[in-house]
């Protein structure tokens, strides 16, 4: 199982820095997790977040290609269905050119009806239109249908789909599923057979909601306000446009007391040791080779997100390997690399 590092480019008021400087802080990161030895560092796309949740996932990927070294640079995900696929073809082979052959392509059919109009694109036509796209660009690819191609061949696409419908679909696509559920497993497997795809070519990965900390009650309170923002932002964003009332905000003193039997979801702040553990088990049986996790909780404390990064990418892999030492978590000897410094005037 690789290990990657998911950057929103979350700028909220209550704590935002200048744009630039932010940005210029996120491609530092991708830097140090590149050095540290991570795996992967994964980009994702929203539009119309106040907060400026990145728009744009495959230019920030050029950047961070451009600034790395052998680190893979992934989408988790990108909406297929508001760009023309000769559009989408072109940016991610530039972004696999650049890389050196490193791009990770996550696709998903998204959610938001603000998005859809702003780009003119239809909504209840998501799944058909996505679907469609990923196809398209696949032939563009194949038969030299925009100039110049990627390195890989083929580039390794994900999609990213949380229900039945999806997951069958990445199934008959032969893509790999960016969910890690049982039940979804069963009709990723059925699209496979669908598709005429070999059951062996199943591949799963998942963005998992956990931070690393050493001392984690000593960071859930300093997470929290982050994470509050976070959520809100992400209950509010899915009734926009639509006639559904806006949900109550959750307060910060709210998000540990989940319902034990409800769904693994908010966040879970664990130690190295604990999130190894519970990897295993929710990946017991499952063909998992990506791991990802937030680099960071909307602009949370920057010393939190330098030890988040070193402990992903430096402690965590190996005790993944130990519990599986005939599937290495790296295919490489890892390098220590000097201590991850916080930016200096980070928020505490």
């Amino acid at each position: 199982m690789k290990v990657g590092l998911l950057f929103d480019a979350r700028n909220p008021d209550g704590w935002r820095r200048p744009w630039a400087r932010h940005y210029a802080r996120i491609l530092e990161l991708c830097e140090e997790s590149d050095l540290r030895g991570a795996d992967g560092v994964w980009f994702t796309e929203h539009h119309l977040f106040a907060d400026g949740y990145l728009p744009q996932p495959l230019t920030l990927a050029a950047a961070a290609a451009a600034r790395t070294r052998r680190v893979r640079v992934g989408t988790a995900i990108l909406q297929p269905a508001l760009r023309l696929p000769a559009q989408l073809a072109e940016e991610a082979a530039l972004v696999d050119l650049i890389s050196g052959g490193r791009l990770e392509l996550g696709l998903g059919a998204g959610y938001r009806l603000p998005e859809y109009a702003l780009f003119g694109a239809d909504l209840n036509r998501r799944f058909r239109q996505t679907e469609a796209n990923i196809r398209e660009v696949r032939r563009l690819w194949s038969d030299g249908g925009i100039t110049p191609g990627p390195i890989q061949d083929p580039v390794p696409l994900w999609g990213g789909f949380y229900g039945p419908r999806g997951a069958r679909l990445a199934g008959q696509l032969g893509i790999g599923l960016l969910h890690i559920s049982r039940p979804m497993f069963e009709h990723y497997r059925q699209g496979l057979a669908e598709g005429g795809h070999a059951p062996q070519t199943a591949r799963v990965g998942d963005l998992l909601p956990i931070i690393l900390a050493d001392d984690p009650e000593a960071a859930w309170p300093r997470v929290a306000p982050y994470l509050a923002h976070q959520m809100n932002s992400y209950r509010q964003a899915a009734v926009e446009g639509t006639d559904v009332p806006p949900p109550p905000l959750i307060r910060s003193d709210e998000l540990r007391n989940r319902d034990p039997d409800g769904p693994w979801g908010m966040l879970d702040i664990l130690t190295p040791e604990d999130a190894a553990k519970r990897i295993i088990e929710i990946t017991q049986g499952l063909p998992v080779t990506q791991l990802i996790f937030w680099a960071s909780v909307a602009g949370m404390p920057d010393d939190l997100v330098v030890r988040n990064i070193e402990l992903v990418s430096e402690a965590l892999p190996p005790l993944l390997q130990a519990a599986h030492p005939a599937h290495p978590a790296h295919g490489r000897e890892r390098e220590a690399g000097p201590p991850l410094a916080a930016e200096g005037g980070g928020r505490g």
